[in-house]
């Protein structure tokens, strides 16, 4: 008999116990406990506004039993809910073969932020000037006041036009968030949060206090060396609510009667770095027995307008944090009082300064990926951004200083001003990204392709920080369509990214144009719109997101904008044809002149127009647009008819008789099936050709595997991975990449530094490569019958090269597994299918038997040949080829 435990892992939207939860009907979800034929048949929630009320008589609901076996994203069965309302529930289920319910699961909780624009009585404050030339001095704000009675809850509702660091009573009110409330398109929309302060206010005199940086708003951004892109001075907003314990309620607004001043935060730049006099210090600043002392001091703020137009949308993502911290493997003295630290790893984020010195000493920090030949730091890939941060000591003693308004990419920390020789405890690395849930592993009997594993995984952590960005070190760090879709299957594997693109598609749409057409940059405010691989992000992603995650909602939200950039392509063609766009196979290395690869633009536009009407055709249907499905059909065939006629020729050579070519047409379905034979037997012979060496750029490195091995080339797919000579993956790997590198040839030996105007060390792009890693070496996919790894599909194929492989990811419905190993020329392994979910197994080699067993059982194999799979419900199995 199964045992029935309870389902844990409750969330609301995306996020266990979330504070500050942004809709007013929010989705739930929970896990059932691992274990052999786990299946989900019926469920009940109950819901209370107190956790004493849920367990005596739920006041909002309670379900009672409901058939179905989701479990994942289940409507909200109550009634709309309020801004600031606190929400307890419980959720319990019934398994297959059991007539008794599980016992009730732990308590959840979720509290709603202020969803309308009128529960917002704050004002956004602003103090000192805006800095229109130079990066000015970060301003402090404050505000006095009593608190007539014990406080039972208190909460912060807070944002900013820029950066805030809030502070209550001298202490830190969110010490494990920085560079908030982040990056949106403030033309648009700006994200507010919430945070719990109940223990930091007491009854009599408060202060609460803030900080404000330029950020994103107001600071340098991109590469044309402006500021001010969306304002001039950054600006506070903050609506502290405090419920007394005699029922009644004091509200603290930013507003005119708050106080503002500069302090020893000089200038903070995201580009430039943070510099910071301790000197200028403001000793208990924010803690009421200073208020009065020092207020002399002190200058009125003012008030600001909203912004026209300007929404304010509780933060959906994980916020941005410090992830972790690396200690320095390594320090060396290239040139007499400069130290350089060595991480040993790339990340983003900064460096902490622990140091004892005197009075005005000045120490210097600048951040590099790389090393010049002499052992110096390599800044030139930088290009305007300074990445520079510099700590004025205050009195003789020890600093322990780390900046808050800035970031950098970087392995290496050159360190001046020192005095004396260091040692490694000097400076330690801060891994800064946002916190996302760790979900996926991937690993194999080969440490070189492990290190490409890890360094998928760091680049992905160093370009996840608020926006999918494409680098995290030169003064560009933007939300590149093109480089998030192609990557955002692997992402989605090893981290879960489902709240954070979410956030990333609000950005992508605020930036869509009238007529349809999606930016290149997402939040957008320079470059092109339209621009094939880049624009389509805008329809691949979600549909992504939906596959893997189960977020119907996701594509409920961007539907009328996915269906608008079809209407722009359909528009914008001729007869079916894309015209020429930017950027088509960025950076491959097929290209005839720099970034321009001889697969005609518009031949890559044309196949993505195919491609975004295939996915748009499956999207309409499974949300009941049926008319539009058709519409989308019908497009999506007259799209292929209008490629073949325009890039195939009667032989089947594909226009431009390259490597992505053929890998897009075979890819997308665009070459009829009797033609594709041959469009693989070309691709091998160009892969060959190139001494089997790859040749694609951006768009089509990601198709490259996934292609030869879907189409019986696996023995090719290994041989490019394994190769390790120019270019390919490994070859960054042998030459101590600890992250991808933006181009094949960001560094080669006898040619030293690619191109300084574009060469990061730091770009996640070629990481797409992971999404194959574990699809077809570990053998473990997400398969078509239902999304979120319900129905999962394991299919190990060994291949030359490799003994071993095994992938572990957290799906939403708990923990799938595969490992298998050759061991004495026999195959076995192992895979593990979640509790209420299906799968289907098979040998990636044809006509191989197999035998599996369950608990030592064997488990029937159709016809125990690798052409029919066999299905398994939820358990942990054992496999071995006969």
């Amino acid at each position: 008999m199964k045992q029935s435990f309870p389902p844990h892992v409750l969330r609301a939207e995306y996020h266990e116990n979330p504070l500050g939860l942004g809709c007013a009907r929010p989705r739930l979800s929970w896990k059932l406990p691992s274990g052999d034929g786990i299946d989900q048949v019926a469920w009940q929630v109950r819901a209370a506004s107190t956790e004493c009320r849920l367990e005596a008589e739920p006041d909002l609901f309670d379900t009672e039993r409901q058939e179905g076996t989701e479990s994942v994203f289940v409507a909200w069965p109550g009634e709309v809910l309020t801004s600031r309302q606190r929400v307890y529930w419980q959720v319990r289920v019934w398994l297959r073969g059991q007539k008794q319910p599980t016992a009730w699961g732990k308590v959840a909780w979720f509290e709603v932020a202020l969803l309308k624009r009128s529960d917002w009585k704050a004002k956004w404050i602003s103090y000192g000037q805006d800095g229109k030339h130079d990066t000015p001095p970060s301003p402090f704000m404050r505000r006095g006041f009593t608190l007539p009675g014990a406080p039972v809850r208190a909460r912060l509702h807070a944002s900013a036009l820029g950066l805030f660091e809030f502070h209550l009573n001298g202490n830190a009110v969110h010490p494990h968030v920085v560079l908030a409330p982040g990056w949106t398109d403030f033309r648009h929309r700006v994200q507010t949060m919430v945070f719990d302060v109940t223990s930091l206010v007491h009854e009599g005199a408060n202060t609460l206090g803030a900080i404000l940086g330029e950020g994103w708003y107001a600071g340098y951004l991109s590469c044309d060396g402006k500021r001010q892109i969306y304002g001039g001075s950054p600006a506070l907003l903050a609506q502290l609510e405090i419920e007394c314990a005699d029922g009644s309620t004091v509200r603290i607004v930013s507003d005119k009667t708050w106080e503002g001043r500069t302090g020893p935060i000089r200038s903070a730049d995201l580009y430039n770095g943070e510099h910071y006099d301790a000197q200028l210090e403001l000793p208990g600043w924010a803690e009421p027995a200073q208020v009065d002392n020092t207020r002399n001091l002190w200058q009125p703020v003012y008030e600001r307008k909203w912004p026209a137009g300007l929404k304010p949308d509780p933060r959906v993502a994980e916020p941005v944090g410090p992830i972790q911290e690396i200690t320095p493997r390594q320090v060396t003295e290239p040139a007499a009082g400069v130290y350089l630290f060595d991480l040993g790893q790339n990340i983003s984020g900064w460096a902490r300064l622990r140091w004892i010195g005197r009075k005005g000493q000045v120490i210097t920090l600048r951040f590099g990926e790389m090393l010049n030949a002499d052992g110096s730091l390599y800044t030139a890939n930088l290009r305007t951004a300074k990445a520079t941060d510099s700590y004025t000591f205050g009195e003789e003693g020890l600093a322990d200083w780390q900046p808050r308004f800035t970031f950098h990419g970087f392995r290496y920390v050159e360190v001046s001003g020192l005095g004396r020789a260091p040692d490694e405890e000097t400076i330690t690395g801060i891994v800064v990204h946002n916190a996302m849930r760790p979900t996926g592993v991937f690993h194999c009997s080969d440490q070189r392709v492990n290190q490409l594993e890890s360094n998928i995984r760091w680049g992905l952590r160093s370009n996840f920080l608020e926006i999918p960005a494409d680098c995290p070190q030169r003064d560009e760090r933007l939300g590149w369509a093109g480089d998030i879709q192609i990557f955002s299957k692997t992402a989605a594997f090893f981290y879960d990214t489902d709240a954070f693109l979410t956030k990333w598609m609000r950005d992508l749409s605020d930036g869509q144009l009238a007529d349809g057409a999606f930016p290149d940059i997402a939040p957008t405010f320079i470059c092109g719109f339209g621009n094939a691989a880049w624009a389509d992000a805008g329809v691949i992603v979600p549909w992504m997101m939906y596959r893997r995650f189960g977020d119907i909602e996701i594509l409920r939200e961007n539907y009328g904008a996915m269906s608008a950039w079809i209407g722009y392509q359909e528009k914008t063609s001729r007869r079916g044809v894309r015209p020429p766009t930017v950027y088509g196979d960025w950076l491959a290395l097929d290209a005839v002149i720099p970034q321009h690869a001889p697969v005609p633009t518009d031949l890559v536009g044309t196949a993505y127009f195919a491609r975004t009407c295939g996915i748009m055709t499956q999207v309409a249907a499974l949300l009941g647009n049926w008319v539009d499905a058709q519409r989308f059909k019908k497009l999506h065939r007259q799209v292929i008819v209008a490629f073949q006629k325009e890039f195939v020729s009667v032989n089947g050579r594909v226009v431009g008789d390259c490597q992505t070519a053929y890998l897009l047409a075979l890819a997308f379905g665009l070459l009829p099936e009797v033609q594709r034979p041959k469009a693989v037997e070309r691709l091998v012979a160009l892969i060959e050709t190139r001494g089997w060496h790859l040749s694609t750029g951006f768009v089509g490195t990601p198709l490259l595997c996934p292609v030869l091995s879907r189409f019986g080339r696996h023995d090719v797919a290994m041989k490019l991975l394994l190769q390790d000579t120019y270019p390919s993956w490994l070859f960054t790997v042998k030459n101590g990449a600890t992250t991808m590198w933006e181009r094949w040839n960001s560094y080669t030996p006898d040619k030293g530094f690619g191109d300084v105007s574009m060469n990061s060390f730091n770009h996640y792009a070629y990481g797409a490569i992971g999404e194959w890693l574990v699809h077809y070496v570990a053998g473990m996919t997400p398969g078509a019958e239902a999304p979120a790894y319900r129905h999962i599909v394991f299919r190990p194929q060994p291949a030359e090269g490799l003994t071993s492989a095994a992938a572990e990811l957290e799906t939403p419905y708990g923990r799938a597994a595969i490992n298998w190993e050759v061991l004495r020329g026999k195959l076995k392994g192992e895979v593990i299918v979640p509790p209420n979910t299906f799968a289907d197994f098979t040998l990636g080699a044809p006509g191989v038997k197999y035998a599996i067993t369950l608990d030592g059982r064997k488990v029937k194999v159709r016809e125990g040949v690798s052409g029919l799979p066999s299905r398994l419900s939820s358990g942990h199995y054992v496999f071995r080829a006969l």
